[in-house]
């Protein structure tokens, strides 16, 4: 299977490095339609990825201020792009992403459905709810909304990281995405040419706590950091808006036979080898199998 990636980003990277000859890692900014049509008619994919998005440096609340830019990376560019898509007749994956939901939703369980309608606050989630609501409308195409992506690799975006290097962290629990395992399920995703969307979260939630206390036990003993609520996070200045908490269920995975290993499961997993590659690795690449 030939995948062109639009998207140069964190996870775009990612993708590209596992898939290797597969992927082909698109180099055009897309400002029309017959941008993508011109490179999708070059590289004659058998399916496109978009990685592509803006998120705002160093957090989200930057969105706030640049509504513009946002709406263009976030709404207009996967519309351009799903446009392009269905005149040449290839399969499209877009990277979602479930910080369209705040709080608990109506079902007894309290996880948001794919189907659930979202009910976004921030710029950044109101921007990515638009361009699923269009593209939900269209064939040949699928969405597939992450949380919280948790990498062995590190990196600025990688929850692992950010939880690390903030001195207040909020105690709350949240859906998680294993990187390893949403790699896995985009492929499948696009070998299938599954329409519809789909939550790629692991099956279970994890709290902060949790992961900073596999931190300690396997990076770094000595850390530590203040713990505070979600409100404390707006009320003591350290956040614009406050951020999506909540909890999703993956039923159209499981309907496309799609299964993920269970949240805390792959957390340890993912923390041990994130220990491995911050005390220096031992040469493996991005692809390794390993369980280091």
């Amino acid at each position: 299977m030939k995948i062109l990636i639009f998207g140069k980003g964190y996870m775009g990277g990612r993708c590209a490095s596992v898939w290797g000859e597969e992927a082909v890692h698109s180099e055009v900014f897309v400002h029309s339609v017959e941008d993508a049509l011109n490179e999708i008619r070059r590289v004659q994919p058998d399916a496109v990825l978009n990685a592509a998005g803006v998120r705002g440096k160093p957090n989200v609340d930057w969105c706030e201020d640049h509504q513009r830019e946002t709406i263009r990376g976030n709404t207009l560019l996967p519309i351009l792009l799903s446009e392009a898509c269905q005149e040449a007749g290839v399969y499209l994956l877009h990277m979602g992403s479930g910080c369209i939901f705040y709080g608990d939703s109506h079902h007894e369980d309290r996880a948001w459905r794919e189907h659930d309608h979202g009910n976004p606050i921030p710029v950044y989630s109101r921007s990515k709810w638009a361009a699923d609501l269009v593209l939900s409308t269209l064939p040949n195409v699928g969405i597939a909304r992450i949380r919280m992506p948790i990498d062995w690799k590190p990196a600025p975006d990688n929850l692992i990281d950010k939880l690390a290097r903030y001195p207040k962290v909020i105690d709350v629990e949240n859906s998680v995405t294993i990187v390893d395992d949403m790699v896995d399920v985009f492929h499948q995703l696009m070998a299938q040419r599954a329409s519809g969307v789909f939550h790629v979260t692991n099956p279970g939630t994890v709290k902060h706590r949790e992961i900073l206390e596999l931190y300690r036990e396997l990076v770094d003993p000595s850390h530590s950091c203040e713990w505070i609520g979600n409100d404390d996070l707006v009320a003591q200045g350290l956040a614009t808006k406050g951020r999506s908490n909540n909890f999703l269920a993956s039923d159209n995975l499981v309907n496309v036979g799609i299964h993920m290993r269970p949240a805390k499961e792959s957390l340890r997993d993912t923390m041990e080898r994130y220990a491995w590659e911050k005390r220096g690795g031992g040469g493996c690449g991005d692809s390794c199998g390993c369980s280091h």
